[in-house]
Order: structure tokens, then sequence, then C-alpha cells
């Protein structure tokens, strides 16, 4: 018997005969507060074995086995198989309601299950030799599930009954299961599976004052270290972007030695002018554009010339006070310690500059012969099926960036503000509109009158007119207490990673501010970053990290 559409005017004589059937199709559609939703699953029934094939896309098969009472997830995740075999009584059991309900011309009997502060209606027949449920975590072991309502809004249901042979490549019944493992590694896998990890480095030392051995030459993948080893490169060769990607970078850091907070960079050197930072790098910071301020101060590769582009920067972030090496010497009650610092941010907006062959790197300023260890990762996830479908044309060019990467090679801290602005002139090419800046800022100078410990006004500049303001401060510092077991303690109960600092927090990333150029038409013009710097106070004076990215659309 084929292709039989069940209605509600189906007789229960035909729901008899259909009874003694035992292989079958199952469609089920989608509702969202009572309106019809786009997509279709299908359960393929052979006797006592289900296949679940769910709607949109999936990284794992799902399948059901009545004669064991058991369900099984198995997931292929690069070329290695891995499955979780779970029992229909470990999963919710299902509060049975009185009455009976028709669902698509069936009597169906009613439960409620509560699934993570979810609740789910269930409209199931357990009079047919078929069995199955839409979701595998709901109420495998009643019987036929039919219909499922969650949260009273969201409806799968029975749209229609095939009873017919299933064959045995629909029913797709796993020949290899791979290594069996424990539900919390299996979730693991899946959730790994549905993005693309590219490893950058690997739990690599920066430091101060050991001996370095860099390659002869630019080698593909081979890790380089330069201002002293406060500075790790590496050339990597990145994929290209896909309509609807995302694009995470992700840094785990923990102390190796250092017991101070400290600022720290990921950046991307581009490459497409005569002079680079790379050279820089190289060579020394003479090698760089340089411009003088009116303190007499001389400033090198600060900002974009017309042979030289200023390093992008992707994240900034701010090391703990000494987790992990320090975790066991300051033991605290109640006091769990983190076992690292993690990172993570969407840099996809930067994908148009992130593909390639690119030279990547991570400063962490210190002056420890033990200093940090990092690892980072780009993580690649997939847009959803219709997302981005249209590629999404940037034009990216990073015009300042006063953090000074090669701190510990003589490269200048960013003391210009107060008797001069931060002064940049950008051409924007014909065909882009839109623009708008990506500005992180921190203050630095860590004594009582130091900027670190000040609010200062930020004030951004556009052909001499004013186009923003704001005091970037942070206040929550004091949450991040976990990771800083080496934080000086004072005698009214703070620590120093609770106090509250200009944008930035021992631990955390700083965030960029995305700013509004939407009067900015192509051609020439002149971007300005205004700060009051706090006098300098004996050995003590206070600067300003500041980097700027223009983003535009490209018609």
């Amino acid at each position: 018997m084929r292709g039989i559409l069940l209605g509600c005017a189906l007789v229960m004589a035909s729901a008899s005969l259909f009874a003694q059937q035992a292989e079958a199709v199952i469609t089920y559609g989608f509702k969202n507060n009572g309106k019809e939703s786009r997509g279709e699953q299908q359960l393929y029934i052979k006797g006592k074995q289900v296949r679940l094939a769910p709607a949109g896309r999936q990284t794992e098969q799902q399948f059901l086995h009545y004669g064991e009472k058991a369900s099984y997830q198995v997931l292929n995740s690069n070329g290695e198989i891995f499955t979780l075999k779970k029992s229909f009584s470990e999963y919710v059991k299902p509060e049975l309601i009185p009455g009976i309900d028709t669902v698509a011309g069936v009597p169906c009997k009613k439960a409620k299950v509560f699934i993570r502060s979810n609740t789910i209606e269930v409209w199931y027949t357990n009079d047919l030799k078929i069995k199955g449920t839409p979701s595998i975590t709901v109420a495998p072991g009643l019987g036929l599930v039919l219909k499922t309502i969650r949260n009273g809004n969201s409806e799968t249901y029975a749209r229609q009954i095939e009873y017919r042979a299933v064959t045995a490549e629909e029913l797709n019944w796993p020949a290899n299961k791979g290594k069996i493992v424990d539900e919390p590694t299996y979730q693991r896998q899946v959730i790994e599976s549905r993005y693309t990890t590219l490893p950058i480095f690997d739990r690599e030392q920066i430091s101060w004052g050991n001996a370095i051995n860099n390659p002869a030459a630019e080698t593909l993948n081979a890790t380089y270290k330069f201002a002293g080893g406060t500075v790790i490169l590496k050339k990597v060769k990145l994929p290209a972007a896909k309509p609807g990607q995302r694009l995470f970078a992700e840094l785990a850091q923990y102390s190796n030695g250092d017991a101070y907070d400290r600022t720290g960079s990921v950046f991307m050197i581009p490459t497409d002018k005569a002079v680079t930072f790379l050279q820089g790098l190289q060579q020394g910071a003479q090698a760089l554009p340089t411009f003088t301020a009116r303190n007499g101060k001389k400033y090198q590769g600060y900002v974009t010339t017309d042979n030289y582009v200023a390093p992008l920067e992707l994240m900034r972030f701010f090391t703990p006070f000494g987790v992990r090496h320090f975790n066991a010497q300051a033991r605290i009650k109640g006091y769990n310690w983190a076992d690292s610092a993690v990172y993570k941010q969407d840099i996809s907006e930067l994908l148009p500059r992130l593909q390639g062959e690119v030279w990547i790197g991570i400063y962490i300023g210190n002056y420890d012969k033990g200093g940090h260890k990092a690892s980072l990762s780009f993580k690649y996830y997939p847009g959803y099926d219709g997302e981005g479908t249209t590629e999404n044309k940037k034009w990216i060019m990073p015009v300042f960036n006063s953090t000074n990467l090669m701190e510990m090679a003589g490269q200048e801290y960013a003391t210009l503000f107060g008797q001069d602005s931060l002064t940049v002139t950008v051409d924007v090419p014909q065909g882009v509109k839109n623009l708008k800046l990506r500005y992180i800022t921190t203050g630095h100078g860590g004594w009582g009158g130091g900027d670190e410990f000040n609010p200062k006004l930020n004030e951004i500049f556009a052909d001499g007119q004013k186009i923003y303001h704001f005091f970037p401060w942070r206040e929550d510092c004091a949450t991040y207490r976990l990771l800083n077991p080496a934080s000086g303690n004072f005698g009214n109960g703070l620590s120093s990673s609770d106090l509250s600092r200009s944008n930035w927090c021992p631990g955390t990333l700083t965030l960029p501010v995305d700013i509004p150029l939407p009067e900015l038409a192509p051609g020439k013009h002149t971007l300005q970053v205004a700060i009051p710097l706090g006098k300098p106070e004996g050995g003590s004076f206070s600067f300003w990290n500041v980097s700027g990215v223009l983003i535009g659309d490209k018609e």
C-alpha cells in the first residue's frame, strides 16, 4: 500500500489495516506560531530499526533500535567515526496525560516532557507496529510520535505516512560504528565537527632574553621570534572566504613565569606596499616610516602612508596576573584559580584581508625569561542554508596602530597625545561607500595619576570635524578575579586586578568600537585621534595604544 496521505477524514478501519504494516516512511512538517515553516524531515522505519533524517545541515546520523530499546548517534568527524549508544531509559521520562486526540486521522494519546526548561507536548500512539519519533531526545520509547509542540508555539507534525518497503539505502543502517564513546565526549565531537579549526600557534613561548634562532628564509608555517622574543610570527596559508562564513580568533594564554598583567595583541602584517612592518621586525624600528611629534619624539610605524600599511590588529587582549604558574603559590579557600585565560572574538568583518598567504603575529610585552605560553587558532563557521549567498565585498584598510608591538626592540611608546593628535591621511578609492572606523583604544600608565586608572576622553576627527567621542572605561574587572592568582591584595579587601581601568581588565579582551563615517566619499581625507594625556611623574609616564581600520562596502 503506497502513498497514502492520512487526513482527518481517514476511517478507523484503514488505521486498523495500517497497524499490520511494519515498514513506512513518515514525512513531518513544521509550524511556528500557527504558520507553516519551510522544510520537512523524514522517518524511515523498517521493523525495529528507524533512521531519523532531520531537516537542514546535519553532521551526524541518528537511529533508533526498538529491539535494543536504544538510540544510536553516529558521527564522521574528519574521517574518524564516533558513536553514542543511549538507552531509552536515559532520556527524560514523559508525563502521561489522560485523553485521546486525533492527529492525521490516527487516535493519539498525549504526554508532556520537560527538557532544559522547555515544555514539549507529545501526541503518540503505541497501537501500531511502526514506532519512532521526529526528535531523538523526545520520548523515543513511547511508540510512534506524530506531533510535538514545544513551548506552545513550535510544532512538528506528521504530514504524510507512506506504508511501503524501505530500502537498505534509505535506512542506511551503519555498518561501521567506529569508536563507542560516552555522551560528553560525543557531544564535544559533534560541536567541533560543525566548523573548521586552523591552528596557527600551539603553546608557543613568548618571553624576553632567550636565544633566538629564526629560519633563514621566509618559510611557510615556521615560527619566528622578534623583539627579544616578545613577538612571535608565522606565515600561514588561509582559505578563501565563503559567502555567509564566520571567522573567530581564539587565543589561550597562561603564565610561564611572568606574574604581571601585560598588553597583548594578535595582528596581521599587510604586505601590499613597498615597506612592511615585517621589515621593521627584521631590520629594526628605524626601517619603518617615522614622524616627529610636537614633543620632539620620533614615532615609528604608527600610521599608514603611500608606501606602508600599519599592522592590522585582529584582537587586543591583556594577560592576567600569573594564571596557572602561580596558582599553587596563592592558595585561598574557595578560590579555584583558572587554568588559563581564553580569549575568543568574531573577526568575520576582516576576512577579506585574511586569505591566502599572510603573516600572523602575537605580541605580549614582558621582561621575563619564562614569560607566557600562548596558542592561537582560527575557527571557520559555515553560514546557514541560504545565508550570504551573494558575496558581500569589503574594502579594508588599516590606517593607524600605536600599539608598540616592537616595544622590546626600541619602538616608541605612544606618548604623543596631550601635545599632539595622531593624524593620518587616507585615500578612499572610487566605488567604496558606507565607511566605518573599527577603533580599539586602551590607556596606560600604572600609577595613581596615570591614564590606566583615570578616564580620558577619546575624540575622533575627520577632515577637522569631530565625529565621535567617548570615555573608554571598564568597571567590571573584579569579575575576573579567579584569573589573577598573583594579583596584589590591598588593605581594603580589593585586589589590583579588581580595579577599574581605561578600557581593559587583566585577563580579558578589549573590544573594538565601530564609528560610522557615512559622509566620507571617495578621495583623500584626514583622520585624527585626540586624547588629553596625563603628565609624567618621575620615571612614570602615560600612553595610549590605539588602532584603527577603515571598512567599507565595495560596489
